[in-house]
């Protein structure tokens, strides 16, 4: 008789309250079909929770792949190849497992460290499969929560992660999502990437911008996920000048974006400098942020920059051109956000002591040539 096999089955909050509700059908998209040929009736789906990072149940499939485009999921439905599947063990997402859990009972996760970014790469697509040890140890745990239905409440961050946002367009609302800083696939495929040393760096250059806008009389926002780390790096002077919440009234959408930007500086109730420090090599993420906040807020005047050592400075010039920033529709982000090297950075603080205005940055951006 074969032995069974486990297959990794991810759900975002709305599709897995949809499948809760129908049972017996779980699909994927077209793309995935190769994949989805590989798995055989008496297989099993293990079910995993995104922007939770929770293990949410266990079905067992009852059909051979088919094609059917009835809406299901949406409309239209873009998980067109499916599987009729027996539920085994269904949870609610506060009553299913969190990963951290089982961390170092894992081969996809015990080689990594809690908040790193590498182990999300096998959490990236439907369909992987588990190795053996890792399925039936993830079935069993499944099996005794369903017996025992412990509660993980939701953290603030998981909450933040569930909320659907929407923002405003000439043609009505549209629904968006901003992803956590942990979440970006281009900074989750640059991990392996990033060095140490590079990380350090990067920190070290976060903790300057801030020291340098606490000299000059602002009020300082750190991510949170950065804070500590950062503050680490910082005189003591300055920790009185960081803000724990920002004094901002915008809508959801555009408060998360902005309060994942990596040094913000403030006047009152208004922004004044916004700086994203970029040591990656796709310099994406960063530039990303930055167009999205430009897309939530065409009518926004906040002056934007980009930090990256010195020869990285064409990057950035090159990838702030590409058409998805140019054709903003206030205007391409090139007009509204300037580069500063490493080493801007280190002459600014240098200089900072014997200026009282942020207008001592104008003297070392840089702006991409039209």
């Amino acid at each position: 008789m074969p032995r069974m096999r486990y297959f990794l089955n991810l759900f975002s909050p709305q599709t897995w309250e949809t499948f809760c509700k129908s049972s017996n059908v779980s699909g994927f998209r077209k793309r995935q079909q190769r994949s989805a040929s590989k798995i055989k009736i008496g297989d099993t789906f293990v079910c995993y929770l995104t922007k939770v990072s929770r293990w949410c149940g266990v079905l067992k499939i009852t059909s051979e792949m088919y094609s059917d485009t009835t809406p299901i999921f949406e409309d239209p439905d873009p998980y067109v190849v499916r599987f009729r599947v027996e539920p085994l063990i269904i949870l609610e997402p506060e009553h299913s497992v969190p990963i951290v859990s089982h961390w170092d009972n894992l081969s996809i996760t015990k080689d990594h460290v809690i908040g790193s970014r590498g182990w999300t790469g096998a959490f990236r697509q439907s369909l992987s499969e588990l190795s053996q040890p890792d399925g039936r140890f993830l079935v069993g745990q499944l099996e005794k929560q369903k017996e025992e239905n412990r509660l993980f409440p939701f953290t603030d961050k998981d909450r933040r992660n569930l909320k659907t946002l929407e923002a405003k367009t000439p043609s009505g609302r549209v629904l968006v999502e901003v992803p956590s800083r942990d979440q970006e696939d281009v900074e989750v495929e640059l991990a392996d990437d990033v060095s140490p040393a590079e990380a350090r760096d990067s920190l070290q250059i976060q903790a300057k911008i801030a020291q340098i806008g606490a000299l000059l009389g602002f009020k300082i926002w750190l991510p949170r996920s950065d804070k500590a780390r950062v503050l680490s790096l910082c005189s003591d002077e300055l920790k009185g000048s960081i803000l724990e919440e920002l004094p901002l009234s915008y809508d959801e959408s555009t408060f998360q974006t902005i309060e994942q930007i990596d040094v913000i500086w403030l006047q009152g109730r208004s922004i004044a400098r916004a700086f994203e420090v970029e040591h990656t090599t796709a310099v994406y993420s960063g530039l990303l942020r930055m167009a999205d906040l430009l897309a939530l807020q065409q009518n926004i005047n906040i002056s934007l920059h980009i930090v990256a050592p010195d020869e990285r400075r064409e990057k950035v010039f090159q990838e702030i051109k590409r058409p998805t920033f140019s054709l903003l529709g206030g205007g391409p982000l090139y007009g509204k956000c300037t580069f500063l090297s490493y080493d801007s950075i280190e002459e600014i603080e240098g200089a900072s002591n014997r200026h009282t205005k942020d207008s001592i940055i104008e003297d070392y951006e840089e702006h991409a040539k039209e």
